[in-house]
Parts: C-alpha cells; structure tokens; sequence
C-alpha cells in the first residue's frame, strides 16, 4: 500500500540547497554591488540630518546671543533685583539679609557670581552751607552720606584715611571721591556744613579716593559715590555722596532724616535663555508683587521689604523683538528645508528609474510589494541610519545649546524622508507606464495653484500682522508657495518655449544649437519631459534668495533713511550749552572733500510765540540761510519748502517771514504773531506757510518757527551765531572730528542731560572730572535732549511738556563722538553702523546668509545629480557624434545647450516669483525690528538685489556643470561606444 505524501511545509533543514549554501542576504549583496551609490546616499542623509539637526540649535543660541547683547546694552541698573526697606539694625544684620536672598534665586535665573550690592543710604543729601564751594547757577551743593559694603576692595584711598567710627560724638568721619571733591571744591579735612540753624549737622572729610575700575557694575545705581552729578532743570547744582564706616550707620538719619537699606541682586543675564523669557518674566513678576516677596520678606524679618525690577520692562521689549525678527528670519531656513526636501525625493526618483530594471525583474520573478520594499527599506536603514546617527551627534555637539528637543524631532522627521523616500517611490513603481496620468498631475498643480492664491490673498487681506505676534507659518510659507506654482508652470511652459526655439535652431547653420535645444526640450536623456524637481529646487532657491535679499537691501535703505533723518543730514555738529560754532569752523568744514552741502542754523528753544488767544506757547526757534537749508530740507527728506517763501521781509520794521509747524494747529494763523526771546527782545512774524518737519529737530510734532538768517539778524539787538552745523555728502568723521577738535574753543562746563527733567546729570568742570563719565550736550539747559535712536527702539519723542524739541544729532544720541572740548559730532555712517550692529539683527542677517549657501548647494546639487544620472547616455551620444566628426569643444557646447535652458528658464522664473512675493506679500512686513528703529511698513520690489541673486546662481550652477562636462569627458571613444550599447 502506498504511504501518502508528506503535505508539511519543509523546515529549513530540508530547504537547505544541498551541500550546506545558503543564499546571501540582501541588504549585504545589494550594498557590495552597489558601493558608490551607497556611500553617496550615506553622505546626502548626514548633510541634511546634520542641518536639521543644527538649524534648530542655531535658531536658539543666536535668539539667545541677541538677547544678552540686548540686556548688556541697557546697562547694569537694568539687570537687577533693588530690595529695600527701612533701616533696623547694624552691618551684621545687612549681611544677612544679604544671605537670605542670596541663597533664593529663581528656577529660570540665577544671580551674577558677583554677588549682591547692599548698604544704607541716607534719604535727603543737605545742602552745604561752606563758602567758597562750587555753585554753577548760585544755588549751594549737596552731599548726601552712604554706608556701602565691600567698597573699600574697589578703591583707593589716595589722601588721609578710611573713615572710623567715633562713638557718636562731634562731625560724622566720611571719605570723597576725589573726583567730586574737586569738582565741588571741597579740601581734605574740610568741616560739612549740612543744613542751618539748629538743623545743622556737621560731617568732616577724613580721607579722599579713587574708583579702581569705573566700568565695574558695582557702581551702577549707587548715585554719586564715584563723581559728582549735576541735578535739577533747568537750575543746576552739583551733588556727591559721602562714604561713612559701617560705625557710623546710626548717624545716616541724623544727616539724611531717614534711613533705607537696599540690596541690589544682579542677575546673571547670560544664563538667561529666549525661549524661556516668558517664565523668566513671570517669574521675576512674582519677586516684585506676588507670593515670592512675601515668602523673602517673612525669612528676612524684613514686613516693609519691597522688590523693585526693570527687568519685566526689558523682557517685554525684547520678547516683542524676537518675535517681529522671527517672521522675516525663518523665509531663509524654510527656504532651506524646501529645496533639501526636492533633493531627496530626487534622489528617490532618479535611483528609482536607474533601478527600474531590476524592480521590474523581481515583480517578474514573483516578488511581492510588501516584501521588495521591506528589503529596499532594510538596504536603505544600512546607509541613512548610522549616518543620520552621527549627523544628529556631530550637531549636539558642534552647536552646544541647553535644549536638543527640537534638534533631535528634526534630524528625525529628516532621517524618515530619507529613508523612505525610495521605498515610497519604488511603491508607485509600475511594470508598464498606464495612460491617465496627466490629468492627476494636472489637478495635483492646480491644487497648488489654488492654495497659492489662497495664502497670498489671505495675507494681503490680513495686513501687517500685529508687533511681536512670532511666528507666522502663513507669512513664511507664502513666497515659497508663490516659488513653487512658479516651478510648476515653469515646467508646463519650458518644453514649448525651448521646443520653439529648437525649431528656430533647426533652419540655422550647425548641428550643436538644435541638437541641444531639441534634448533640452525633451528632458533627460532625450526622452519624455523635462524633469520638474531640479526646476523646482532652483526655483525655490531663487526665490528664496532673492525675496531675502530684497528684505535686507530693503533694511539697508531703511536704515540710511532713518539714520539721515535722525542726524539732520549725512553729519552734524552741535555746540555746548550758551556756545556757538566759530565761523572759522563752518568755512573749513564747508571745504572738506565729500561735502556737497554745508548749512550753519542758530536754534533757540527758549521762544516764546505770542499773540494767539491761548497765551504764550513755547517753540524752538530755527534762524537758516533760506537757500542752503531749503536745499538740506530736500535731501534729508524733511520739510521740503521753497526758499522764495522766506524772503521780501521789506522795511526795517516789517515783520519777518516765518514757516510754523503744523504742530502748532490752527491756533496760528494769517500772522501777526510775535516771538519773544530770552533776552526779552521781540520779532513780529509773517505767515509764510506750514511744514510738518524740519532736518534740525527730530519727531513730527515739534513746534517751532523757521525764520530768515539776514532779516531776523537784522532785527534782533543781539543775533547769536550758528550753534548746529548740517553737511550733506560723503563727509569723513574722522576729519570733521578733527577739524571740531581745532577750531572749536574750550568750554568750562560739559552736561548731559537726561531725558527727564530733574535727572542726575554727569558734568566736567574745567576738567576736574574724568571725560571718560562724561559728554558734551548740543542743547540748552531748559530743553529736554530727544531720545536717542537705540538699536531695537524709534527716535526719540522726548520734548519738554510745554513743546519745546531737541536738535538733530543732540546730547545722548546714538553714533555720535563726543569731544573734550564739548563739542558733538554726528554721522549719519556711524548711527547706520551702530543701528546694524544689533546682535538680533546680525544673527538674522547671518542666518538668512548661511540659508542662502545652503539653498545654492542643494540646487547645484539637484542639477549635478540629473547630470550624473544621464551621463552614460550622454556620454555614448557625444562619442558616437565624434565618430561623424564633432569635436570636443562642440560635445562641451552641446552639454551646455542642453543643460542650461532649464538652469535659465528657472533663474529668471525664481527672480521673477521673488519680485511677484514682494509686491504681493510686502504691505505685510514690517522691517522696523531688523532696522532698529520704528519705518514705515510695508517692502517693495527691488530689481537689483534679485538680479544679483539670479545671475550667481546660475553662474554656480553653470561652473558645476562645466565641472562635470570636463569630468565626464576624459573617458575614450572606444569605452564610451561599447558602454553604448548596453544603452
């Protein structure tokens, strides 16, 4: 009987070919036959996991270098925590108050390794009664007394002794900055008369000292204790503080009336981090009104302990910064990402069609899908895996950062297209090409086109998205959307227009122009269509270099604009308080080489306007020669007017022509109006008409009155001369500074006034204090000086409450050299300069660059990899053409013809959707954050920037392509005929 047959699936024992051989695995085989191309798709994933691994860290470390620069610029007394609270007990008790909160920082910041800053302070300084002492405007300084811990490490006693205590009997021992001694006039030894009458208490300078470093910021915040000041407005008088031993803290109420003690906490702002700014902010918030000041006040003891910060000030503006940078400094990384996203699915598609055969051959032999891709995804995970590894490590490593989060979600999300990318593709592979497949493309591209439009009009209807809002994807991916529809009808259009003009080549002499055309029209290899992703990558790098650079040129412009309007020209020069320009100065500043232009103007603020039914109303008065400063009103862009307006005054006693601001309404008009000037002397005026603006005052709502220099000279006892100087042209700071240096006289008195009235005022009297603390002011002690412009922040408002303006180019003012002599030089260069260098602005402008380089690579790249993928077949063409006679330099022709029309065709379609971004996307912009100060919004489209974007691209791309013409042209006529016709 016949067993029957065993239906059992065989093990693998007896599945085993005889002889024991086993077949070889897949991944190892595939890789073996296959090396070059292995190791070039290993190199791809490691240069693209590297930058996506690294944009991220450089995103945060360059948010937080730009905050740190931003904090270090507003100085010292913005930085801190000031506790306070009323005196109780002595040095000791002080000390541990200082421990307490020492010992108790936030989770988001730490104190600065310094160490905090404390003492007691007197409450009221008393004026000194001594005679002889300094008194600039007749009234009698002050000297206030200060105990401050630690002081004695960061001085010098340079006369006489520390002050001891002395058991509370006669004159309180105290020690003088030697500076302010000087300054006021007081002498080692010297009896302090504080006060009069049966008030007086007395104070007696044991000993004088030196500051050991005056940029140390132990010294900020704590008054006058390294100089004298200058308080009051518009009556000056100088200040000092005296130092007392810790002996003598039981005497400050007696000489101050009340007694504070203060603690001042520095924090560390380079450990600060931008991303965290909010918490920070919240945090500090809680230091200075909530549960955390309740918390330090009952472990000091201290119930009346309060906590005061500018930080949560500085921490919204720089947040505010940060996020209206973010918008115009994340195009360039997108831009980026785009075009290395088309490089990898490149990649796919060309290994895809250089595979097709074998894919083709395992769906013959019975492969399944599921399982050819699993084995293309194992041979893919042998390459991309641990290069992508060593990319992700390689970028943790090189750009150090607290956060990697974000770091390792992008080298991920990179690492799974370029691992998948190919298996994806070679899913959609088919045996035999089907008809049907344009009509999905096409719907596929008007899909884009729709959302094209759908972003664009959005944007547009939306307007200028709010200051600070942060990130705006819609904002972002707008120019690239517009980059991409602009590739895809590129595409569409490139074979017609290219096919035309192969037809035009074909009636010409000569086998190379059409040939090349007829190809290029035909896409790679001859056969087909043109290829669509290298159009698309150059297309999008194109355009995102171009929509950048138009941003930055734009930021440059801006910048000058804002920088000249601030300065009242290309540069100014402003005298010291009750000085003027000497005439010898404005001839030869006049004759320096650049200057086109040179206008002295003589500025009174004390002006009174008077005549209108609203009483006396305070303006600054601008005495100009009418033709040179209608001429600078032009250039600068300000006031424009015409100089006809201010002349026919007629008789001596008729009034003065005079252009009013529109500031001052329509209180004053049809004229009639007089101005009374300080000295009391009056000018009656005519209406000659209304300007809004002025180069010599900055803001647009300054009152004042721009008179004629020869009639109102004429009219007035006593003229003064010109105190500000205007030039227009390319003007040398180092020369006008020297020539000021020359020709200017020296002054006794040298102040900077603050931008509020009654703020302590640095001041130099005949040199007894350093220059280093101090600068020159070009405005009168009754006007208050305009802000200067500061990187991240608009030109100044600040004006005297009554109306009164500061000069262009004034004390304070941001680019401006200040000379011993008093005298303040200004260039509209050096405010340019020093708006740019922002440390946001210069992380923004580095990453966008860098973006630029990355994006040019990548399309280089994208068009170099369609030219290695058709070599062969291009090479075996060129050598059968030599066969019938063409010569090598044609066959380079002949690669050029081909491959350039579509590198052309996208470069000009790239500048053309850059330029169509800016004039659709602009309105929404505003450049203020990367200009430095507050601009119009809004960009408008500039040809040349985009052009020069347009032509170094394809310069790069046509230098690679010479590159691998010559390369690829070495092999021999014989080699290339018989790798032909395996073609």
């Amino acid at each position: 009987m016949t067993a029957p047959a065993d239906t059992r699936a065989p093990d693998a024992d007896t599945a085993r070919p005889a002889g024991g051989h086993r077949p070889a695995p897949w991944v190892r085989t595939r890789l073996r036959s296959g090396r070059t191309a292995a190791l070039l798709m290993a190199a791809l994933a490691f240069g693209t996991v590297l930058l996506a691994a690294a944009l991220p860290r450089v995103l945060d470390r360059g948010a937080d270098e730009a905050l740190h620069g931003f904090l270090k610029d507003r100085g010292p007394s913005w930085n801190i925590l000031l506790a306070t609270a009323n005196h109780r007990s002595d040095a000791a008790d002080l000390d541990e108050v200082a421990r307490t909160l020492g010992s108790r920082p936030g989770t988001t910041f730490r104190y600065a390794a310094s160490g905090p800053v404390y003492g007691a302070r007197g409450d009221e300084p008393r004026e000194l009664d001594n005679p002889g002492y300094a008194r600039p405007d007749g009234l009698r300084p002050k000297v206030g007394l200060v105990y401050l811990q630690g002081i004695t490490t960061r001085v010098t006693v340079v006369a006489g002794t520390w002050p001891a205590g002395d058991g509370g009997r006669g004159p309180v021992p105290i020690a003088l900055s030697k500076a302010a001694a000087t300054t006021i006039g007081i002498g080692l030894g010297d009896v302090l008369q504080g006060g009069e009458g049966p008030d007086r208490e007395l104070a007696r300078v044991v000993g004088l000292y030196t500051v050991d470093d005056p940029h140390d910021p132990y010294w900020a915040d704590l008054g006058c204790v390294d100089r004298a000041c200058v308080r009051g407005n518009p009556h000056l008088l100088l200040a000092a503080d005296g130092i007392v031993a810790a002996d003598g803290l039981d005497r400050l109420a007696d000489w101050g009336v009340h007694t504070t003690d203060f603690w001042r906490l520095p924090v560390d702002t380079g450990a600060l981090h931008a991303r965290r700014l909010p918490e920070t902010r919240r945090e500090i918030a809680g230091y200075t009104g909530g549960s955390t000041v309740v918390g330090l006040a009952t472990a000091t003891g201290r119930n009346d302990l309060t906590i005061s910060s500018q930080l949560p000030a500085a921490f919204d503006r720089a947040i505010a910064r940060q996020g209206a940078v973010t918008p115009l400094a994340a195009i360039g990384p997108a831009g980026l990402t785009g075009v290395a996203a088309v490089v990898l699915l490149l990649t796919a598609g060309l290994t895809t069609e250089r595979r097709a055969a074998e894919l083709r051959l395992l769906r013959a032999r019975g492969g399944s899908r599921g399982g050819i891709l699993l084995r293309l995804l194992g041979e893919g995970a042998v390459t991309v895996l641990p290069a992508a590894a060593a990319a992700t490590a390689l970028a943790l490593l090189l750009v150090p950062t607290p956060r990697w989060t974000d770091a390792a979600l992008a080298a991920a999300a990179t690492t799974l297209i370029a691992l998948l990318a190919f298996p994806a593709r070679a899913a959609l592979f088919r045996s035999a090409p089907r008809p049907g497949n344009g009509g999905r493309r096409l719907v596929a591209e008007l899909l884009v086109l729709a959302v094209t439009a759908a972003a664009a009009l959005e944007v547009r209807r939306r307007g200028l998205a709010p200051t600070g809002a942060g990130l705006d994807p819609l904002l972002v991916a707008a120019p690239l959307l517009l980059a991409v529809t602009g590739g895809l009808v590129l595409a569409r259009l490139q074979p017609v227009a290219v096919g035309a003009l192969a037809r035009s080549a074909g009636r010409l002499p000569g086998l190379v122009g059409f040939l090349g055309l007829a190809r290029a029209a035909r896409g790679p290899g001859g056969r087909g269509r043109p290829s669509l992703l290298p159009m698309l990558a150059l297309t999008l790098a194109v355009t995102t270099a171009g929509f950048g650079a138009t941003v930055l040129d734009a930021v440059e412009g801006a910048r000058v604009r804002a920088s000249r309007t601030v300065v009242g020209g290309d540069a100014a020069v402003g005298a010291p308080t009750g000085a003027s320009l000497p005439s010898r100065f404005t001839e030869a500043a006049a004759a320096l080489p650049g200057v086109r232009l040179a206008t002295g103007v003589w500025w009174e603020s004390e002006v009174y306007l008077l005549g209108s039914d609203v009483g006396p109303t305070r303006v600054s008065a601008l005495v100009v020669d009418p033709q040179a400063y209608a001429e600078l009103s032009r250039s600068v862009g300000r006031g424009a007017f015409d100089p006809a307006a201010l002349t026919g005054a007629g008789g001596a006693d008729a009034p003065v022509p005079a252009l009013f601001s529109t500031a001052l309404g329509d209180r004053f008009s049809g004229g009639g109006y007089r101005l009374r000037w300080p000295d009391g002397w009056e000018l009656g005026t005519a209406d000659a008409g209304r300007i809004a603006t002025t180069p010599a005052l900055v803001g647009d709502d300054r009152r004042f009155v721009v008179l004629p220099a020869g009639p109102a000279s004429a009219r007035l006892p006593q003229p003064g001369q010109p105190n500000l100087w205007f030039a227009v042209g390319d003007v040398d700071e180092k020369e006008l500074t020297r020539l000021v240096r020359e020709t200017a006289p020296p002054v006794a008195w040298r102040l900077t006034l603050g931008e509020h009235p009654g703020e302590a005022l640095s001041a130099e009297a005949s040199g007894a204090v350093s220059p280093s603390a101090v600068a020159p002011s070009a405005v009168a002690p009754s006007a208050v000086a305009p802000s200067a412009v500061a990187p991240g922040a608009g030109a100044g408002t600040g004006a005297a409450a009554d109306g009164a303006s500061g000069p262009s180019g004034s004390a304070g003012a941001a680019g401006a050299v200040s000379l011993p002599n008093g005298y303040r030089v200004h260039t509209a260069t050096a405010l340019a300069a020093e708006l740019a260098a922002d440390p946001l602005q210069r992380s923004a402008t580095r990453l966008f660059w860098a973006a630029v380089v990355g994006t040019a690579g990548f399309a280089l790249l994208a068009v170099l990899l369609t030219l290695v993928r058709t070599a062969p077949e291009r090479a075996a063409l060129l050598a059968r053409l030599r066969t019938l006679g063409l010569r090598p330099r044609q066959g380079l022709a002949l690669i050029l013809v081909e491959t350039l029309p579509q590198t052309l065709v996208a470069a000009v379609g790239g500048g053309v959707a850059a330029l169509a971004a800016t004039a659709l996307l602009g309105p929404a912009f505003d450049l203020s954050a990367l200009v430095g100060t507050d601009v119009p919004p809004g960009l408008r489209p500039a040809l040349v920037p985009v052009l020069l974007q347009v032509l170094g691209l394809t310069a790069l791309v046509t230098a690679g392509v010479l590159a691998e013409a010559l390369v690829s042209g070495r092999r021999g006529i014989t080699s290339e005929l018989r790798a032909g016709d395996r073609h």
